[in-house]
């Protein structure tokens, strides 16, 4: 239960974190330093560690922390699929999907094998752990993201894609490996976790969100271009349609994470229809309704929907990095962190983005930087907790706990350092070749 001196407290340096953001953002965008890493450094000296202001606990405190991930994740990935406005025939799809699937894999394996072999795990728990470790994070990621829609490089669209897919595309194997350690029904010769988890939940999660998408943004484009209705409340749309298509998605037994993204993509792609708005119907309306209801509407209403959407991605960033910095004081790293980390960054990443960039167009310093910015965040933190309110053992949810915290502060600091100067050089070097 948290106290209200606890919520009074945390709204004071969300609120003054997001402020200093503000203030401070062009300056800090200049450093090798990113916000995330400021976050970072507030939540632990907030926390048992410092000041002692804030306590949490990952066992005790599971739901809450699992909930606030999840908020998070769904308004990261909406906001990834509604910036990935490329056609699907672009053969620039093949480098995000390749990542999210082939990439994935290679990872989950390549951990798994050496929680096995090294970190003495059971077979389930090394799986467990690849899937908690593998997806890249859409939160934490936005640096190396599609800056705005119309960003057609393969690197920023590749990361951008890949971020917003294998977050729901991991979602089996967390499955598989929870069935694996007792705690999910998998069937016999895996038969529900091959149609249930895997085909149905995966194909269906993306199917109904890109329906959801589609339905909702054409009909709020007809109510306003025919018919002048629906104008203003744009920020609605962002929530219902993320809230909507995630309770069906659980409902239904599919990845709400999947339908989430695809219903982001969906929102993005609808047509503009022709506006039958008269002079002297206009002359009626404000000139925000005039914009929102003639030939520009869904430009528009895109526009709306995607300034609500940064606002809120900034406001779960710095919620749940604080989360993360207070909960290091729970945690005992144990030594096997000191090779797993670099391990996991510096080779395995590595790897599996090469196997995964295989066919693809990406330039050699494109597949560099992909290879090196596999961001992990938010994502794998939501994974844990989920494996947690499972009822997996609590010693072995405290080991997965010490590894996962000890790789999402290793890619705060390792990624949030090299970020600007490596992204600066990459955009120099394409603005020469131009």
């Amino acid at each position: 239960m948290i106290q209200p001196e606890t919520f009074a407290l945390a709204c004071i340096i969300v609120g003054a974190l997001l402020i200093a953001k503000t203030l401070g953002g062009s300056f800090i965008a200049r450093l090798p330093l990113s916000a995330a890493m400021i976050y970072l450094a507030v939540g632990v000296a907030i926390g048992p560690w410092g000041w002692g202001l804030l306590e949490l606990d990952a066992f005790k405190n599971t739901l809450l922390l699992e909930r606030l991930a999840e908020v998070a994740l769904l308004v990261s990935l909406f906001t990834a699929g509604m910036k990935l406005e490329m056609p699907f025939k672009d053969r620039r799809w093949r480098i995000p999907v390749q990542l999210a699937t082939v990439s994935m894999l290679a990872t989950v394996a390549a951990i798994a094998a050496v929680g096995v072999w090294l970190l003495k795990l059971p077979l389930g728990a090394a799986v467990l752990l690849g899937a908690i470790l593998a997806p890249t994070d859409p939160v934490l990621a936005s640096d190396v993201q599609v800056a705005n829609p119309g960003d057609r490089d393969r690197l920023r669209f590749g990361l951008t894609g890949e971020g917003g897919l294998n977050d729901g595309s991991a979602f089996p194997l967390v499955m598989l490996g929870l069935g694996l350690l007792g705690v999910h029904e998998l069937g016999d010769m895996q038969w529900r976790w091959w149609t249930i988890d895997v085909l149905w939940a995966v194909a269906g999660g993306l199917a109904l969100g890109y329906a959801m998408g589609t339905l909702v943004g054409r009909a709020i484009i007809y109510l306003r271009t025919q018919r002048l209705e629906a104008l203003g409340s744009d920020e609605f749309i962002a929530l219902g349609l993320i809230a909507l298509t995630y309770g069906l998605a659980l409902l239904t037994l599919t990845y709400g994470f999947l339908a989430v993204f695809a219903a982001g993509l969906a929102l993005r792609r609808i047509d503009e229809p022709t506006a039958v708005a008269t002079p002297a119907l206009n002359a009626l309306l404000s000139a925000e309704d005039q914009r929102a209801t003639g030939s520009h509407a869904p430009a528009h209403m895109m526009r709306q929907v995607e300034r609500f959407n940064s606002q809120l991605e900034s406001f779960a960033e710095v919620a749940m990095v604080l989360v993360v910095g207070v909960l290091l004081a729970t945690t005992r790293f144990d030594p096997n962190v000191l090779w797993f980390v670099p391990l996991l960054f510096l080779v395995i990443r590595p790897v599996a983005v090469a196997i995964g960039l295989l066919g693809t167009d990406a330039k050699p310093a494109q597949r560099r930087l992909m290879a090196w910015f596999g961001i992990r965040g938010i994502g794998s933190l939501y994974y844990l907790l989920f494996a947690i309110s499972h009822g997996i053992a609590v010693p072995l949810a405290g080991q997965l706990l010490n590894i996962t915290l000890a790789v999402v502060v290793a890619s705060v600091v390792a990624h949030g350092i090299s970020v600007t100067p490596l992204m600066k050089r990459y955009e120099a070097r394409k603005s020469r070749k131009s």
